[in-house]
């Protein structure tokens, strides 16, 4: 019976009720569903159109219906956040689907409650918001790289089920992704960002010195799944190797978890234009143009 309380417990969240992790000394395989050949481009595109046709739906939805939608990206580093991202919000209204991308906090902040920064960004009706990153930097990269002590950590395992748990009663729904990728893809990622002028911005000294902590970033992310994933709030894991199907995945899957119904007009038609009426447009040579290079 005290096996079983204590297996209760740690459902729900309690940081006390949990054992000693496994030994974390050797890097971890990650564990995929399985592999798969790359997806081909030309399935994956029209597969992702149909999808986004299906958000704009969902975005009418929840305009429609005043909902208040906050999903979370977590994950490797070069795990493909970002690109699926972009894909979420690529048709969409930024003034109803928004992304909060906080940077490091500011010495104030650093006074706060530790959740009091996030707390600005999250949604009101009508809103979806998409975390690139959240609170739960606070266990991952902040504990592995030294930017808070172990009593923090401990203290934000009590409070962060609690706390999301507060958001979901307040009528938030809450949906949480882990995308996941193999060492070998990882840096396979890395040394590609390096050669392209386009992506070596994201190189940023953290990723080069997260790159050489593989095994420390797999036994805090094993520690936070086990105080984080819990029945309120599952942490659902992507499995990224493969970039196209990851973003087809998590967006199937983000579809598939808020109902929502087909709100868009459907039989809009533009009028005829009134006629001139005699305005006089402005001398051209009275305006200043963009310079025709191209």
């Amino acid at each position: 019976m005290a096996s079983d309380k204590n297996k209760d417990k740690k459902k729900s969240g309690d940081a006390d009720a949990v054992g000693p992790l496994p030994d974390m000394s050797v890097p971890p395989e990650e564990k995929h569903s399985g592999s798969h050949k790359k997806l081909d481009r030309v399935k994956y595109e029209a597969e992702l159109e149909n999808l986004q046709i299906e958000l704009v739906k969902l975005q009418e939805w929840i305009k429609h219906a005043g909902l208040r939608v906050a999903v979370i990206f977590e994950g490797r580093d070069a795990a493909g956040k970002g690109g699926t991202i972009k894909r979420v919000t690529e048709h969409l209204n930024p003034r109803t689907v928004r992304i909060a991308a906080l940077g490091t906090p500011t010495e104030r902040e650093r006074s706060e409650w530790y959740f009091q920064r996030y707390v600005p960004h999250l949604p009101a009706a009508g809103e979806m918001v998409l975390f690139d990153r959240s609170w739960y930097n606070r266990p991952g990269v902040e504990r592995v790289m030294g930017f808070c002590t172990e009593d923090e950590v401990w203290e934000f395992f009590r409070t962060c089920p609690e706390f999301e748990r507060m958001l979901m009663r307040s009528g938030i729904i809450l949906l949480k992704y882990w995308f996941s990728v193999a060492d070998e893809e990882q840096e396979k990622r890395f040394q590609a960002r390096l050669k392209d002028p386009l992506k070596v911005w994201k190189l940023s000294p953290m990723d080069l010195e997260s790159r050489m902590r593989w095994v420390e970033y797999s036994q805090a992310k094993d520690e936070m799944f086990a105080y984080t994933d819990t029945k309120d709030s599952p942490w659902w894991v992507v499995n990224a190797d493969d970039k196209r199907r990851a973003r087809l995945n998590m967006i199937h899957h983000l579809l598939g978890h808020i109902p929502f119904e087909d709100v868009t007009h459907k039989q809009l038609k533009l009028a005829d234009r009134p006629p001139d009426t005699g305005y006089v447009r402005p001398p051209i040579d009275s305006q200043t143009f963009v310079p025709e290079i191209y």
